[in-house]
């Protein structure tokens, strides 16, 4: 019973220690710069917590994380790398804005569902290449990946600057989309929308397919020794090849909620500067052990990190930064502690 009992408690351990120790160096450099670490801590949770706008932000900054670290969970399980939950979070998002704005004379029970299979479709188109290439060719996905993550960003830039953006406008973004392409919000005068509850659905479907069903069970086979799974029987190509669609279409998906739920419109900086909601999904990922209800947990301490900073920010003094820096030393001391768990192991 204590061998099955320990991975749980080290599941659990490990995240919660690497959190605690990245807030300590934290609070030891925010205090280098010549500001109460305590002061800033506060802030931190005051503006995360301490109102209903607060909070209802924080979900709100935590819907793209989940699904991108989702995408990003479901891909590394079968040790596909995928880097490019950017750029398929901006195809995502164009292909959805595409269709809004152009059948946007649809009533809203046929447009919003059209509108979310496009991001759906955007999201798996550009991650297909990488997979094929990765199969046919053995080139590495973590540079394939990446690498359309800029083409995909740029061309999107293109398209708003120019053939997709607003008539008469001067900024680099589509004009409104139609109402009936909306998400409804949750909670009157905050920006929460019915994302969320999509957010916690994906998470539920990513957790029983693959703790409940054969293709689970495969995706984890492959990632755990794919020259294993293939003696076994198993088609490891068609394992990743699903596995990444998957991931693709969720953060796909991430794109479209925030074009329905959020902006309402393609703007340039849909994704935040410098660090976008495709790449935070893989400290999201890594964060949650690859596990989606430590997925949905991390990615909130994320969106906690990222509205609690620029309340830190503006309260306290603290640049913000310090937050990109906390966010990377919770990934770094993840990392280091896997390593020295198999290594101990």
């Amino acid at each position: 019973m204590n061998r099955l009992r320990t991975p749980d408690i080290a599941s659990i351990a490990l995240p919660t220690l690497s959190v605690l120790l990245a807030l300590g160096v934290g609070a030891v450099l925010i205090f280098a710069i010549g500001i109460n670490p305590i002061v800033a801590y506060t802030s931190l949770f005051e503006g995360s917590f301490g109102s209903v706008y607060g909070i209802t932000e924080t979900i709100v900054k935590s819907i793209p994380l989940t699904l991108t670290g989702l995408a990003a969970a479901v891909s590394f399980k079968t040790r596909f790398f995928n880097i490019g939950g950017e750029g398929q979070f901006y195809l995502g998002a164009l292909l959805a804005t595409w269709v809004a704005l152009v059948a946007g004379e649809l009533p809203p029970i046929l447009l919003l569902p059209a509108v979310i299979v496009a991001g759906l479709v955007g999201g798996i188109l550009w991650i297909v290449p990488s997979v094929l290439l990765k199969i046919k060719f053995e080139l590495n996905e973590i540079f394939t990946t990446l690498m359309m993550n800029f083409v995909m960003i740029y061309f999107v830039s293109f398209m708003v600057s120019g053939p997709m953006r607003e008539p008469g406008g001067i900024l680099p973004k589509t004009a409104i989309i139609s109402s009936s392409a909306w998400l409804p919000r949750l909670v009157a005068g905050s920006r929460l929308h019915a994302g969320f509850l999509l957010a916690l659905f994906s998470t539920f479907i990513v957790w029983w397919v693959l703790e409940k069903t054969t293709l689970g069970y495969r995706i984890k086979a492959v990632g755990a020794s794919s020259k294993a799974a293939r003696y076994a029987g198993m088609d490891v190509s068609r394992t990743i090849v699903i596995a990444c669609v998957i991931g693709g279409a969720f953060a796909g998906l991430a794109g479209v909620l925030e074009v329905s739920g959020l902006h309402h419109r393609l703007a340039e900086e849909i994704s935040p500067f410098p660090i976008g909601y495709g790449y935070l999904g893989i400290w999201v990922a890594l964060l949650g052990r690859l596990n989606p209800l430590g997925v949905l947990v991390s990615s909130y301490l994320f969106a906690f990190l990222i509205v609690g900073g620029q309340s830190m920010q503006l309260r306290a003094g603290v640049p913000v930064g310090m937050i990109y820096v906390i966010q990377g030393l919770i990934v770094l001391f993840v990392i280091s502690g896997e390593f020295l768990t198999r290594r101990r192991r």
